[in-house]
């Protein structure tokens, strides 16, 4: 009976040993070991064996968020063996922070960054959370006091630029990559707020009023060159109409003319003679023609008789020798 105690006693021993070397490590997954207090290796995803007792993984902090029955958000931080080499999402709670003009805003930040090098994670750092935590609040109060409240309201991109770059730099240290962090709320306080939105309806109310202006502007510029080009429109036509009316009458007494000398030659041909003048023909028809036009009226009542009478008589007289000569 007391071999059979001892057997079975070093059966248990040795099937506790076995499941205690035999460990199986997740796919994402590592875990460092240490050999008596020193670092030994790290295992990597599938089945891996180690020795109990002299071989002991190694532990680390880590920060867990889990939601209550309220919905609110509770940060767990706890020491594992295993370390998870995905990408981590770290929610800080908000805290206020002072921009270059005295403003006291709250603001809520997003960390995202993933374990690159375990070995350092676990050696190079005792808190890893707590560290990442205190340097991100701190990080970004720098940055936002080295800004005004209205470039931390309209430069997050280059917030979240600097952010990543400080906190990348300060944590390759400890085996953490940095991928972006995010900006989710910046809230400046109520006052503040109140004057921010006063000065935005200022703003819309001076931009209203100043395309109202311009709008007007440039209706009375479009009005003033519509009546210009009218104007000249106007000038070129009534100059235009003149030039062709003046044409017109340079025409018609160029034609008159010529019609006149023609008339005058032929009355020329018809009474030419060495002795006839044309002139004293045309002369006395012109008499005639006044004359003929003073008595025309109804409403004449005095006939007068041109002063050289007997100049008209003469003429009379010529054209009936004119006349007896044909």
């Amino acid at each position: 009976m007391g071999t059979t105690v001892v057997f079975l006693v070093l059966a248990l021993l040795v099937v506790i040993f076995a499941i205690r070397g035999f460990k199986i490590v997740q796919q994402s997954e590592t875990m460092v070991v240490e050999r008596l207090g020193k670092y030994h290796r790290s295992l990597s995803a599938g089945i891996n064996i180690i020795w109990p007792i002299i071989d002991q993984p190694r532990e680390i902090m880590w920060r867990y968020v889990k939601e209550d029955t309220g919905g609110r958000n509770l940060v767990q931080k706890k020491s594992v063996s295993r370390i998870d080499l995905r990408e981590t999402v770290y929610d800080f709670p908000k805290q206020n922070v002072i921009t270059k003009d005295n403003v006291v805003t709250e603001i809520n930040a997003i960390l995202y960054f993933q374990v690159t090098d375990p070995v350092k994670a676990v050696y190079e750092i005792s808190n890893l959370p707590d560290a990442i935590e205190k340097l991100t609040q701190t990080t970004l109060r720098n940055v936002i006091g080295d800004m005004n409240l209205d470039e931390t309201l309209t430069s997050r991109d280059v917030i979240n630029g600097k952010l990543r770059a400080v906190l990348d730099d300060a944590t390759h240290k400890w085996g953490v990559k940095v991928n972006r962090v995010e900006l989710q709320d910046i809230n400046p306080p109520h006052d503040i707020r109140d004057a921010m939105e006063k000065q935005m309806r200022a703003e819309r109310d001076k931009r209203a009023s100043i395309l109202t202006a311009e709008g007007a502007k440039q209706a009375q510029i479009l009005s003033s060159e519509g009546e210009k080009s009218a104007d000249v429109n106007r000038a070129e036509g009534e100059k235009l109409a003149r030039i062709l009316r003046a044409e017109g009458e340079a025409e018609s007494r160029i034609r008159i003319a010529e019609a006149e000398a023609a008339a005058i030659r032929k009355i020329t041909e018809a009474v030419g003679s060495a002795k006839s003048d044309p002139v004293q023909y045309l002369i006395a028809m012109k008499y005639i023609e006044t004359l003929s036009q003073m008595v025309s009226g109804q409403d004449n009542k005095v006939v007068y008789v041109p002063y050289e009478a007997s100049a008209v008589l003469s003429s009379v007289g010529s054209i009936k020798e004119l006349l007896g000569s044909k």
